[in-house]
């Protein structure tokens, strides 16, 4: 694994993170700079528990405490954006990629996440400004599945349709 520090790529963007705390008036603290180093250097959807791991790898001991809420000041800045793939857990990627929007896979077997990008998705968005005067924004799509490595390894999905957890009589 390449070291963290090594990764030139990284410093304009926490030197941006860097302006937004000041502009906050927030201090620029060597724990904040190593998360944010960390998910910057990432092109996965990291989740607290690897980004503790990866500062570990490099010799930073960081708590957890300190990750959320440097991850919270990383969210607010909209230079990383949060996700939740239904794990019971949050992750995290930064949003100054070379793909900025694009949607996701999510594997319902092994939490494997995918990226994939879709014209067809702008295209709708021009098709609902023009017809409803409505200006999107931002959108979100994540499709919920089972990966190519599942399905060859025997996986299925269960066919029995929904259930609801509240049972009527």
């Amino acid at each position: 694994m390449t070291p963290v520090n090594a990764n030139p790529p990284t410093a304009p963007f926490v030197r941006l993170f860097g302006r937004y705390l000041r502009e906050q008036g927030l201090p620029v603290t060597q724990q904040r700079e190593a998360v944010a180093e960390v998910v910057f250097a990432s092109d996965e959807h990291l989740s607290v528990d690897d980004i503790e791991s990866r500062l570990r790898e490099e010799g930073d001991r960081i708590g957890k405490a300190t990750i959320y809420r440097t991850l919270d000041l990383l969210v607010r800045s909209k230079l990383v954006a949060e996700h939740d793939f239904g794990e019971g857990f949050k992750r995290y990627e930064h949003r100054l990629s070379r793909q900025p929007e694009h949607e996701h896979l999510i594997c319902t077997e092994c939490g494997d996440v995918l990226e994939f990008r879709s014209r067809e998705i702008n295209q709708i968005e021009s098709r609902i400004q023009e017809q409803y005067g409505f200006r999107p924004v931002r959108h979100k799509l994540e499709i919920y599945g089972l990966c190519r490595s599942c399905q060859e390894a025997g996986v299925e999905l269960p066919d029995d349709g929904l259930t609801c957890p509240i049972e009527t009589v």
